[in-house]
């Protein structure tokens, strides 16, 4: 158990270092902003979509390793993805991080890795900060979305 959890805690610290599609995007025809004030963790989650279909996601802003890892390890799971899919997607990870105990955790592969932040209720809101902004901009939500 001790070498999964560290496997895990690498894979977050890669994700934080060398964030995956960590920019802007002229051409997204979906974005939202959010906001933890508990941690001042900062995203905008970019997204182009086609038919249905996630063709291009992308996120900027600041935060801390849990945050950007999340965004990260997001951006990668969902290119290439159903709006469908994107949804029952937030629906799983956000019942991963926080329910009592690991769930049936189907198609999330790497996102696998955030499953321990249940265990620090203090750092769910970094861990889901951008998977509530990807849902804001699935459904065109301009608001800022506050984790508090």
């Amino acid at each position: 158990m001790s070498d999964l959890r560290e496997l895990y805690q690498e894979v977050i610290f890669d994700h934080n270092r060398k964030p995956r599609n960590f920019h802007g995007m002229a051409n997204a025809n979906h974005a939202a902003e959010g906001y933890n004030p508990l941690c001042g963790d900062k995203v905008k989650i970019y997204l182009k979509v086609d038919n249905g279909v996630i063709g291009d996601v992308s996120f900027e802003g600041s935060g801390c390793a849990i945050s950007t890892a999340s965004a990260s390890l997001m951006t990668e799971t969902l290119k290439g993805r159903t709006l469908l899919e994107a949804e029952k997607l937030f629906e799983t990870f956000h019942t991963m991080v926080t329910g009592p105990e690991v769930a049936h955790l189907e198609n999330l592969g790497k996102l696998e890795v955030l499953c321990g932040v249940r265990e620090f209720p203090a750092r769910v809101k970094c861990a889901t900060l951008a998977w509530h902004t990807l849902h804001a901009a699935l459904h065109d939500d301009h608001h800022t979305v506050s984790t508090e």
